[in-house]
C-alpha cells in the first residue's frame, strides 16, 4: 500500500472526498471555538499549551507496520480526557496544522481529513468512551484508567477505520476499501493497544498526583 499513515498525504484523496471532510471539519471547530469560551476555564488554558507541544512531540515517533504502512501515538483521546471533545478537537487541530504547514506531515489538500479523523473522531471516541466508563463504574480512579485505554485504543482504532474508508473510496489512490480498511483498522487496532496503554498510565499517574486537573469540562 505505499507509505501509508493516519497522516494522509496529498495526492491519496479524491477532490469531492477531500472537500467533505474539509467542511465537516471546519463545522467541528467552528462549534468548538464558540463554545470555547464557556466550555474552557483558566485551568485549563495551561494544560490545552502543554498537551498540544507533548502530542506534537509524541506523533513524531512511527512504527512500521506489515503492508507498507506506518502507525503512531495520536493523543486525541487523551486530549479529550482532559479538556472534553471540543478542546482536545482544537489542541489536534492545531498540532496537525503546524505538522502540515511546517514539516509536511500530512497533505494540504487531506487536512481536513486528518483533522476529523486524528481530532473529531479520536476525541469524540476517547472522551465518551472515558464518561461511560466513569459513569458505570461509579466514578472510582480504577474506572477513570479503564475509560482511558478504551478511549485511548478504540479512539485511535475508529480514526484508522475512518482514513481507510477515505482513502478506499478514493479514485486516485491504487487500493480499493475493501484493502485500505482492513489493513489500517486491524493494525492501528493492535498498535492502538500502545496508545490505549500510554493514555491510561497519564491518567493514573494524574490522579495520584493532582486528580483535580481531570474534572472534565461542560460539554455544552
Amino acid at each position: 500500500m505505499g507509505d501509508l499513515e493516519v497522516h494522509i498525504p496529498d495526492g491519496y484523496l479524491d477532490p469531492g472526498v477531500a472537500l467533505l471532510f474539509y467542511v465537516l471539519s471546519a463545522v467541528f471547530l467552528g462549534l468548538s471555538l464558540w463554545r470555547a469560551r464557556r466550555i474552557l476555564e483558566d485551568r485549563h488554558i495551561p494544560l490545552l499549551a502543554t498537551l498540544s507541544a507533548a502530542i506534537f512531540a509524541a506523533q513524531m515517533l512511527n512504527w512500521p507496520i506489515p503492508g507498507g504502512t506506518s502507525a503512531h501515538l495520536v493523543g486525541g483521546a487523551l486530549a479529550a480526557i482532559y479538556l472534553g471533545p471540543l478542546g482536545g478537537a482544537l489542541v489536534m487541530a492545531i498540532v496537525l496544522i503546524v505538522q502540515c504547514i511546517f514539516f509536511g506531515d500530512g497533505g494540504i489538500t487531506a487536512l481536513g481529513a486528518n483533522i476529523w479523523n486524528m481530532g473529531v473522531v479520536d476525541c469524540l471516541v476517547g472522551y465518551y468512551l472515558y464518561l461511560l466508563a466513569t459513569r458505570m463504574l461509579k466514578d472510582t480512579p480504577r474506572a477513570k484508567i479503564i475509560g482511558a485505554f478504551l478511549g485511548g485504543w478504540l479512539g485511535i482504532t475508529l480514526g484508522a477505520f475512518f482514513c481507510g474508508v477515505e482513502i478506499g473510496v478514493s479514485k486516485t489512490f491504487l487500493y480499493s476499501y475493501y484493502i485500505t480498511i482492513p489493513v489500517m483498522t486491524t493494525w492501528h487496532a493492535a498498535l492502538g493497544l500502545i496508545e490505549g496503554l500510554i493514555t491510561a498510565l497519564v491518567v493514573a499517574y494524574t490522579l495520584r498526583v493532582r486528580p483535580g486537573i481531570l474534572e472534565l469540562p461542560k460539554v455544552g
